[in-house]
């Protein structure tokens, strides 16, 4: 489990196509420390470090992540959010993100708000009934930053991006037309499940 509080972003120094599924090599943070196991989110995906040395760690994704995330667009240099799993004994400062991506939306619009900024996501046609799990104040992970919805429409709904984070995720690495991993509330999810029929 996650908050989608971004610890770090870093960089993908390799990448290469493996057993069907996709290999991934980033640069280590300073200071990290990790093992063989651990989650650790990449873009929200949940990634099981494969390997690691000194500088980097690998990430291997099966074609099931390949096919509901962004990760198989993922390209040596790209800059990537990271979030290591939560403890007991951490506060959860975002919200219950599970580094299950749902589906991928499209940046749609970019505007800056004085110092800030609102992004518009898109949502393809396939995905628009998970559109019923967006609320104004809700939550949402987008790239597994906790995020807090700002506006929904038919099918795109927007959120507004602090300068803090815009620095110092990968948002400001994007553009519009980019495909960007999202998962929804859990709770939301949950609550759709038990009223459907």
């Amino acid at each position: 489990m996650f908050t989608g509080i971004i610890k770090s972003a870093s960089k993908i120094v390799a990448e290469k196509k493996e057993n069907g599924g996709m290999v991934i090599m980033v640069a280590k943070p300073k200071g990290w420390k990790v093992k063989i196991g651990d989650s650790i989110t990449v873009n929200g995906v949940c990634s099981t470090v494969k390997n690691f040395s000194a500088t980097k760690m690998s990430f291997f994704y099966m074609p099931e992540t390949l096919e509901k995330s962004a990760a198989g667009d993922l390209r040596v240099g790209d800059m990537v959010n990271l979030e290591s799993s939560l403890r007991a004994s951490d506060t959860l400062d975002g919200h219950i993100v599970q580094g299950h991506v749902d589906t991928t939306g499209t940046l749609k619009k970019v505007t800056s708000r004085g110092d800030s900024y609102v992004l518009e996501i898109s949502l393809p046609s396939k995905s628009k009934l998970m559109m019923k799990l967006l609320a104004p104040k809700g939550s949402v992970a987008i790239e597994g930053i906790s995020l807090t919805v700002v506006d929904v429409f038919a099918s795109s709904f927007t959120v507004n991006i602090i300068p803090y984070t815009w620095e110092l995720t990968n948002l400001h690495t994007k553009k519009v037309g980019d495909l960007m991993n999202l998962e929804f509330d859990v709770l939301a999810k949950y609550l759709q499940r038990l009223i459907s029929k």
